[in-house]
């Protein structure tokens, strides 16, 4: 009972995140299922894959009405990233669970440092098309570290889509949003296929992340930019470093 309730708790926390920073939550949902549960490293790696969909989608409702989606950056990466993705969920196999949890909470940490060590100084303006090869190049390594982390990509896509595409911050989490989800399908196939996903978890997950993502989008909508992006950084920072801390010394 205590575990049901557990993960409800951390579906909830991880959806209203999702939603409100514009990511799929795989790199919040991993360390807390192993923290908080002390659930199997592949397991605590894949089972937010496939909780992944239902929260992204339901956050998205928020986005598409203000029509912050760009379309061309989210289908260009989720055909560029699939097959990245698929080559690396199935690198992950060969690497061993602890060394994936802490490489996912280096990089965790790491990018929430950027949001403070390199802020953002675009404004929210302009729709320049952004060149087809700066597209490419954010969707295959992130598409092949998003498999290799079974992580769906949004905690990547995010901070990407503002520093190196240059695109207005509400517009980049929500597209980034969208990507995630896409590539949350294969990566979730390719984890089946290895026997690293409980589906009970996924269920209990998916259950209280819904209502909550649809509440998080809707809050980020009304929040600053600046405030919006330091947020995103500082839960970077710290799950990634209690993360990273947890996985040395057990």
């Amino acid at each position: 009972m205590i575990t049901k309730i557990t993960l409800l708790i951390i579906g909830s926390i991880v959806g209203f995140l999702s939603g409100l920073l514009g990511k799929g939550g795989s790199s919040i949902t991993t360390p807390a299922l192993q923290i908080f549960t002390g659930m199997n490293p592949f397991y605590a790696l894949a089972s937010p894959l496939p909780a992944t969909l239902p929260t992204t989608i339901s956050a998205s409702l928020v986005y598409r009405k203000k029509e912050l989606i760009n379309q061309r950056v989210v289908v260009s990466c989720i055909l560029l990233g699939i097959p990245a993705t698929w080559a690396g969920s199935f690198f992950s196999h060969w690497l061993g669970g602890h060394v994936l949890m802490i490489l996912t909470a280096i990089f965790v940490a790491s990018l929430g440092l950027s949001f403070f060590i390199f802020p953002d100084k675009n404004k929210d303006s302009g729709n320049e098309p952004i060149p087809f090869w700066k597209i490419a190049l954010v969707a295959l390594p992130v598409g092949f570290l998003s498999g290799l982390l079974a992580n769906s990509g949004g905690v990547m896509f995010g901070p990407l889509f503002i520093r190196f595409l240059k695109m207005p911050t509400k517009a980049a989490l929500a597209s980034s949003l969208i990507v995630a989800a896409g590539l949350s399908i294969p990566g979730t196939i390719a984890h089946w296929y290895l026997g690293h996903i409980d589906w009970h978890v996924v269920l209990l997950l998916s259950i209280s992340s819904i209502p909550f993502s649809y509440l998080g989008a809707n809050v980020a909508l009304r929040i600053n930019n600046k405030l919006l992006e330091r947020i995103f950084g500082s839960m970077l920072i710290l799950f990634g470093s209690f993360d990273l801390w947890y996985s040395i010394t057990h």
